[in-house]
């Protein structure tokens, strides 16, 4: 039990360690519309804002391809990293580079096209919106490659325990697209193309110093090396598929939801609630105000999307490794502790509704202002639900749960977004497509607990049976022992359970014996050189499996990066005894590997 309270810690010490970094890397995705946003209301006019909203269904596909790619290429190398297969992890990033590449260029060609040539039509009715829209166009294209292949770059990054170049390029992004919209916006008067021009050079300076990494000899992938084989690139696709797909679906719910709200009649609800007038620009207004709240919400989706792309890492591993007892731990994490922070922000964000209203529309007598601030007010509801919803369509993803993945992606995505907005549109008007997306998180979150009922034939009583876990995936409680030590008394205590659980599997002697002496060796020489080199509390977590008449020993720490390897190479001639005991284990040992993943010290060693 108090191995298992120590993985726990240790596992949501990790997420806690990683979420900066992942949560400024997904707000530099959601930036751009944030900043274009208070650009394009405050410094152009309100029909700027209306060509945002026309673009972002088009941003929600170009972040379902990226979701697609970072999360087949992420899962795919976390099991290959968990197998210590450096070679496929090398391969599955080129192949991921090559891809990111040729769809940039695709899109690139496409938006260029419609843009110059005025081909945007069917996206709206209002003539001076669609010249905005073309112009905002025409300046997203220039930063399409290294929106893709940032991140990429990012989720690679973290696997290398790189975060903190991604937090530098995040900030310098942030930084670089304030800057030059004040320039090309306020002061050149470059209108929507600036909004657009600005970003996409953020977004060269985010990719640019990301990519320093790559070239450097402590990189263990290097960004240009030809793929081996492109047998996986539909392994990529394959897998990254269901869990973009609600990105995807989103896409279409954008395009049916912007329509709607152009197309509805005005209701007598609105009339009251917004002193909304019978005019004919009504449904513009709606869009603008939709897109203002769901824009600067961005900053609070950041968050949750952080939340899952640190842990889709550990999910990916754990799956790798066949590690239950870290899987159920991921899950309990968001579960006790995302998921209470979540709430909590979101009720900072209900009681602010107004305030944040005004960043947009300062008019607070103007309808699209209240239209505004009730989406403050009921679309945050919707976050803590959609968390559960993104981590369980994620480990659908890494556990091939495809029926799973494909209904709450389908569900989430476009039925139940877009299915009570024109339910409820015809009755309360522009709120609807607030109370929709709260309704959305409900139903995905019920039909969780439903497919646990359906394949389990009785209800979850705790997160390892709502999650479905095989039976059969990792080894079974009898056939492992997960231990912790926390200081130099405890590291032979460890060692002669070891030898005890060894001895009762029906292990021989000489290789019961080794275990312990192995343990005794490697664990005690993390407590007393990793525990010193900084001031905080640290831990060894120790899982002994016996697993195909091997014994095989997993030495799991949060100390600075240490590879006993390279200490086993390392011969004094005036100390011969110098590193003596790493240089036994490593000649006595039949397999042993040495990884460090997010930042642990993982080391496994198999007798």
């Amino acid at each position: 039990m108090n191995a298992q309270k120590s993985n726990m810690k240790l596992v949501s010490k990790l997420l806690f360690r990683l979420l900066p970094v992942q949560f400024f890397l997904a707000l530099v995705s959601s930036v751009n519309s944030i900043v274009s946003g208070l650009f394009a209301t405050n410094c152009i006019n309100a029909e700027a804002m209306t060509a945002i909203g026309l673009y972002n269904p088009i941003n929600m596909l170009l972040s379902a391809i990226s979701i697609m790619l970072v999360g087949g290429a992420t899962i795919l190398c976390g099991e290959y990293i968990g197998r210590n297969e450096q070679k496929k992890v090398q391969n599955v990033f080129s192949l991921d580079i090559m891809i990111s590449v040729l769809i940039a260029v695709l899109f690139i060609a496409l938006f260029v096209i419609f843009g110059y040539f005025h081909l945007t039509g069917f996206m709206t009715n209002d003539p001076e919106a669609q010249l905005l829209f073309d112009d905002y166009l025409l300046g997203q294209a220039i930063g399409l490659i290294p929106l893709l292949l940032g991140n990429q770059l990012a989720s690679f990054l973290s696997l290398q325990n790189q975060m903190k170049r991604t937090t530098i390029a995040s900030i310098a992004y942030i930084v670089v697209n304030v800057g030059l919209n004040y320039l090309f916006v306020v002061r050149m008067q470059m209108g929507a193309f600036g909004l657009a021009l600005a970003s996409s050079i953020g977004l060269w300076v985010f990719l640019l110093i990301q990519a320093v990494y790559f070239f450097k000899p402590a990189s263990p992938i290097r960004l240009f090396a030809k793929p081996d084989s492109w047998g996986e690139s539909f392994k990529i696709l394959r897998i990254g598929f269901p869990g973009a797909a609600t990105f995807g679906y989103q896409t279409a719910r954008g395009f049916i939801v912007n329509k709607l709200l152009q197309a509805a009649a005005v209701t007598a609800l609105e009339v009251s609630m917004f002193n909304l007038a019978l005019e004919p620009e009504f449904g513009a207004m709606r869009v603008s105000a939709f897109t203002a709240a769901d824009t600067l919400l961005r900053i609070g989706w950041a968050l949750p999307t952080g939340m899952l792309a640190v842990s889709r890492m550990l999910i990916s591993i754990s799956v790798g490794e066949e590690d239950r007892q870290t899987l159920v731990d991921v899950m309990r994490n968001m579960f006790y502790r995302f998921l209470p922070l979540m709430s909590a922000i979101c009720a900072l964000v209900i009681i602010f509704a107004r305030p944040l209203a005004m960043l947009y529309y300062s008019d607070t007598s103007a309808p699209v202002f209240m239209m505004t601030v009730w989406g403050f007010r009921i679309l945050p509801l919707c976050m803590p639900l959609s968390i559960i919803c993104m981590h369980f369509t994620c480990y659908g993803q890494a556990s091939d749960k495809q029926v799973l993945v494909h209904l709450l992606s389908l569900l989430d995505g476009v039925i139940c977004v877009a299915g009570f907005t024109a339910l409820l549109i015809r009755s309360i008007g522009m709120n609807s497509i607030y109370i929709a997306n709260v309704l959305n998180g409900v139903v995905t979150t019920i039909t969780i607990w439903a497919y646990s009922i359906i394949k389990k034939k009785k209800f979850p009583k705790n997160v390892e049976e709502l999650m479905v876990i095989p039976d059969d995936f990792g080894v079974s409680e009898d056939e492992r022992m997960d231990l912790s030590v926390k200081s130099t008394e405890a590291v032979v205590t460890v060692a002669h359970e070891v030898q005890d659980f060894c001895h009762s599997r029906g292990i021989d002697s000489k290789r019961a014996y080794l275990a312990g002496l192995f343990l005794e060796e490697m664990a005690g020489n993390v407590v007393d050189h990793g525990f010193s080199k900084d001031k905080k509390e640290h831990s060894v977590d120790v899982r002994v499996v016996h697993k195909d008449n091997d014994v095989i020993l997993r030495i799991k720490d949060d100390c600075v990066p240490f590879d006993p390897a390279d200490r086993a190479k390392i011969m004094d001639p005036a100390d011969i005894t110098k590193n003596i005991g790493i240089r036994m284990v490593y000649k006595m040992t039949d397999r042993i590997s040495y990884q460090n993943i997010l930042g642990l010290n993982v080391l496994t060693i198999t007798i």
